[in-house]
């Protein structure tokens, strides 16, 4: 595969000349892609520390679910208005500006004294994420045309996947190093230099950007929306271990409620001639309404396995941290070598190819499952790793050209807003399945931990079932994009 990044060689060629003319030179994806790298890491790399905080902290099992879940309902509630921030006031600087509450988030997270502290704080760094990570899909839509865009697009996906599997790996690293006697601290602490570089040289080679229409804030339906996820994840969250009081019952109907007023409030917003947070004409474009769907379906499974993954290892097969974050490299390896050569064939076969990953991940999980339960509890790490790698292998497929089709009919200038929904929904799948399959898991696991496993993994493979059959209604893809240089500016 051709990926050459040179710049046009009739223009500025350096990343700051380019940048000045209003363009993103090949380095400036790259560092855009790193901002959007740490968030979806950070969101993934606690997973393994989970028994470290419970050690350290002594938190109870859904103050250690709120730890995952308070982030991602923070960074999905927010995400659709971080798109708009971005197109009004200037991607640019919102970029800059919410990379320095990340960091400074982190720091908090990483110093946390009680569970509390690191909750509030993690809440925190999910608001300020939401407002970083739109600022790059927006900046792709707004400088990039045609094949590179479509190149940075699946970029972005395979990033987001190789940040979830690299978060998980590092988060093992970095506990069972136990740097300085620190634990658990340094998977936060980690994003404050690595956050600074990347602030340092994005702040000189991103072009400053905004939309040449900027979109209003709909402040209705980011309350009402934010109060919908609220009502849905608090519950789910919370109800098994506190026995699902009536409140928890309550919260549940009111998210109905609640997600029935926003579909109504968002559409008498259209109507009047606003465009509202999540419009509906928006979700009504071909590649808009079915690949948000799969997206959503695919973060749900992906949210709950890292999850559920990682409690098995380290809770039920007695890893440290360290094996526990090992235990997951082999995925991370094929994810990434997968992601490399994503885009080459699936310009070559199109939907063909995404379903084939599918059936790809669905071997892996399967051959994982019946490994883990007639193992059990004697599992050899060396065993997984053939089917963790097969899953990665498929997985970085359907990232990619998940990704790839979405925005594909989102006007520009309506690019924040595109993008804002997209990542909403797949944040959201992300909190829902960590929030649901999460729970389903612990439940289970008090009688049979390999059992529980396997429960999960059922579930996640009749959804990517239904994904396999279900690309068929993506747009067509084109072998245009995969031929062409990798982002040649």
């Amino acid at each position: 595969m051709d990926v050459t990044l040179s710049a046009r060689q009739d223009g500025p060629t350096s990343p700051r000349a380019v940048a000045l003319s209003g363009g993103l030179h090949p380095v400036g994806v790259f560092f855009l892609l790193a901002g959007a790298f740490l968030p979806i890491m950070d969101f993934f790399i606690t997973n393994v520390a989970l028994p470290s905080i419970d050690a350290s902290l002594h938190a109870s099992a859904s103050e250690l679910e709120l730890v995952i879940a308070g982030y991602g309902v923070a960074y999905a509630a927010l995400l659709v208005l971080g798109g708009r921030v971005g197109d009004r006031l200037g991607r640019h600087r919102v970029f800059l500006a919410a990379l320095v509450g990340f960091v400074v988030a982190s720091a908090v997270c990483g110093f946390a004294p009680t569970v509390g502290v690191l909750i509030a704080a993690r809440v925190v760094q999910g608001a300020t994420a939401a407002l970083l990570v739109p600022q790059v899909l927006a900046t792709f839509h707004h400088t990039l045309e045609h094949e590179r865009k479509a190149r940075a697009l699946a970029l972005y996906g395979a990033t987001s996947g190789i940040a979830a599997v690299v978060g998980q790996l590092a988060g093992g690293l970095l506990v069972g190093a136990d740097i300085a006697g620190t634990s658990w601290r340094p998977i936060f602490l980690v994003n404050v230099p690595i956050g600074v570089v990347v602030l340092l040289v994005a702040a000189r080679i991103v072009p400053d950007t905004r939309s040449d229409r900027p979109v209003g804030i709909d402040l209705p339906g980011t309350v009402l929306f934010a109060a919908t996820l609220i009502a849905l994840l608090v519950p789910l969250t919370e109800g098994h271990s506190l026995g699902w009081p009536w409140w928890t019952w309550a919260m549940i109907v009111l998210a109905v409620v609640l997600g029935a007023a926003t579909f109504m409030a968002e559409r008498r917003a259209e109507q009047r001639g606003e465009i509202p947070l999540l419009p509906p004409s928006l979700l009504r474009l071909p590649s808009m309404s079915r690949g948000l769907v799969m997206v959503f379906a695919f973060s749900i499974g992906f949210g709950a396995f890292m999850f559920v993954f990682a409690l098995t290892v380290q809770d039920g097969l007695h890893a440290d941290a360290l094996h526990g974050g090992l235990a997951i490299l082999p995925m991370a390896v094929l994810f990434f070598l997968g992601s490399v050569f994503a885009p080459r064939v699936i310009g070559r076969f199109g939907r063909a190819a995404l379903s084939g990953g599918a059936v790809i991940q669905l071997a892996g999980l399967a051959s994982l499952v019946v490994v883990v339960v007639n193992g059990w509890p004697h599992v050899s790490l060396w065993a997984m790793a053939v089917p963790l790698a097969l899953a990665g292998a498929g997985q970085s497929m359907l990232f990619a050209g998940l990704f790839r089709s979405v925005l594909a009919d989102v006007p520009t200038h309506l690019g924040g807003v595109g993008s804002g929904v997209l990542i909403t929904l797949q944040q959201s799948g992300l909190a829902l399945g960590v929030a649901t399959l999460g729970t389903l898991y612990l439940t289970r696991a008090e009688h049979n931990t390999a059992h529980a496993f396997a429960t999960v993994e059922a579930v996640q493979m009749g959804i990517i079932a239904l994904l396999a059959i279900g690309v068929a209604a993506l747009p067509r893809f084109t072998a245009a994009a995969a031929d062409a240089p990798l982002l040649d500016a």
